[in-house]
């Protein structure tokens, strides 16, 4: 151990010193209420924890979704988190991305790339793309009948990522084709 891990510990058992002394003077011949209600704030404390973690797995799927307008304009909510998320449909299969004015580029993840039925072991991964994380290997496929709303591409260049991704990014080859308005926590996409 650390010098720093020491002294943590060392303020961590002061720490359980001075609450359990405290339980043991206050609750002192009443074992079983310091008991009960130890048991009820844990209880409360795992629900308010589990009810946090439910929250941010549901929190995409109750979320608000796209629109089309009447306009034919695509309204797009933005995410607890932030972010603007649009669902294609590829070829009947809906893909949600992450849209990303900063991409130049659509990217499939590996998971969404072999939902679409395209084999992920047999691309050749000539292309490097430069993120955050670094430069990683991509692949160059083409996506049939893209649909957004009412509009519909026949083809969509795209590329898998080798690296590991949560989700596809939908970048400025696809969003470029639309006049992007962003405001009042909506994204609108016009073409």
């Amino acid at each position: 151990m650390e010098s720093f891990d020491i002294g943590r510990l060392g303020y961590l058992a002061l720490l359980l010193v001075a609450v359990g002394g405290w339980i043991i003077v206050e609750y002192r011949g009443r074992l079983g209420v310091a008991l009960r209600t130890g048991m009820a704030w844990g209880l409360i404390f795992l629900g308010v924890a589990a009810g946090y973690g439910l929250w941010q797995d549901m929190g995409l799927s109750i979320a608000p979704r796209q629109a089309v307008l009447q306009s034919g304009e695509v309204s797009i909510p933005r995410s607890p988190d932030g972010h603007y998320y649009v669902t294609l449909e590829v070829e009947g299969t809906p893909i949600t991305f992450l849209a990303d004015t900063g991409a130049t580029s659509v990217v499939l993840s590996q998971a969404d790339a072999q939902r679409l039925g395209i084999d992920t072991g047999t691309l050749n991964y000539l292309g490097t793309a430069y993120t955050a994380n670094g430069p990683v290997k991509t692949a160059r496929v083409q996506l049939r009948d893209v649909t957004l709303g009412p509009l519909t591409d026949p083809v969509l260049e795209a590329f898998v990522n080798d690296g590991e991704m949560d989700g596809s990014l939908l970048g400025m080859s696809y969003l470029g084709q639309f006049r992007v308005e962003i405001g009042g926590d909506k994204m609108i996409l016009k073409r």
